[in-house]
């Protein structure tokens, strides 16, 4: 028997956030972005996108469609809080909740379903009209039998839809819909398939019969194929804290190739690793990083070191030993850094032999730069350094 399984997707959640945060610029066109003039917009308000604002669009440009559009700054640490509550009130409706990204889970509901008299759509209203009451956000929820489906359903209506796709009704609902539009279909793919092949369509794509498609995309042209003609997996795997080991990942709000930007992810990822396994007294034997690129493949790698650390300084090296290792110099979709294998926090003689796996700096140099670390200032020097101005 078939799963249901739900894909709820916020709202321009971003920009619906800060109209939260911000009540009086609830009904007022926004957006959030840089305001520098490089920079670009993250998410657009339905109010503004009236006007023709819309995310990867330079900010100057909008103001120029809108010239009376509010730009608001991202702030994750809000995001984060309404994202935990509006997973809360999911969970009280599914069995199994697997959060994809800060705006967006999957949850099955199958096993609920019969233990409920409601029927199955009003079942899931109610979660959809619950998060709008508790939190403010809205959402627009996709049904199926399957993960894949799920998804292209919360995308074919919004604000506010509530679409089932059933495996009967994807000639009619999936087929016409833009190849470019079609989930885990990256925008290189896509204008491929357009370009040289003639596959403008997921239709195109579900009754292609060219070898040559088959061959040029290998592996993923099985997986998308499959998807095409309404296949998927409906297993959703719920996340469990895992005691022996401390993480943390971070989606950019655009795909990425940019190496600053990459760099900087992984500090801000290494030093929230780090602050949480001083503040829970651990170390850790093994560093892993995660990538996942524009088109969700997904690596993981890893490092055992010769002995455990809980420092930002190491995290992040060992963190960008593996990333340049392994990165395939292609846009990335989501990054993360994971402390694993790991024990109570030793001796300070046993933290300080960790640095002598560094090569860069000497053992001196990577003590010195810690201790200044850990007292956000620049406290310690090296006597050769001060002899130096003297």
């Amino acid at each position: 028997m078939s799963k249901t399984i739900i894909h709820v997707d916020m709202n321009a959640y971003f920009a619906t956030c800060a109209q939260i945060i911000y009540p009086q610029y609830k009904g007022k066109p926004l957006a959030v972005g840089g305001q520098g003039s490089r920079s670009i917009i993250s998410t657009a308000s339905y109010e503004a996108r009236k006007y023709g604002v819309h995310s990867a669009m330079p900010t100057y440009q909008a103001k120029r469609l809108c010239p009376n559009l509010i730009i608001v700054s991202p702030d994750f640490k809000v995001y984060e809080r309404f994202t935990n509550q509006f997973v809360d009130i999911i969970r009280k409706y599914a069995t199994k909740v697997e959060i994809a990204s800060i705006d967006e889970c999957y949850a099955d509901i199958s096993d609920n379903l019969k233990q409920t008299t409601l029927k199955p759509l009003q079942y899931i209203k109610n979660i959809q009209d619950e998060i709008y009451h508790q939190t403010g956000l809205s959402c627009s929820i996709g049904v199926a039998p399957n993960k894949f489906l799920a998804k292209m359903g919360s995308d074919y209506k919004k604000p506010m839809g509530l679409t089932v796709i059933r495996k009967k009704d994807v000639p009619a609902i999936l087929w016409p819909i833009p190849i470019g539009d079609m989930y885990g279909c990256g925008k290189k793919t896509s204008k491929l398939l357009q370009e040289e092949y003639g596959i403008n369509t997921i239709g195109d794509l579900a009754n292609n019969t060219n070898p040559v498609v088959v061959n040029k995309l290998g592996k993923l042209y099985e997986v998308l194929h499959s998807w095409a003609n309404g296949e998927g997996s409906d297993n959703v795997s719920e996340e469990i804290d895992d005691p022996k080991s401390i993480g943390n990942s971070q989606t950019f709000l655009f795909d990425t190739d940019d190496y600053d930007e990459i760099t900087a992810l992984f500090k801000e990822l290494s030093a929230s690793v780090s602050k949480r396994a001083e503040r829970e007294n651990k170390v850790g034997l093994t560093i892993q990083i995660v990538i996942r690129y524009y088109n969700f493949e997904t690596v993981n790698r890893s490092v055992t070191l010769t002995k455990p650390t809980n420092k930002q300084l190491t995290i992040f090296y060992e963190a960008m030993k593996l990333f340049d290792r392994n990165y395939r110099d292609e846009p990335i979709r989501l990054l993360g850094v994971t402390l694993q294998n790991l024990s109570d926090e030793g001796s300070l003689v046993e933290q300080l032999s960790l640095f002598d796996d560094f090569t860069t700096k000497s053992k001196t140099e990577v003590i010195v730069d810690l201790l200044n670390e850990e007292y956000e200032k620049p406290t310690f020097k090296k006597l050769s350094d001060i002899k130096g101005k003297e």
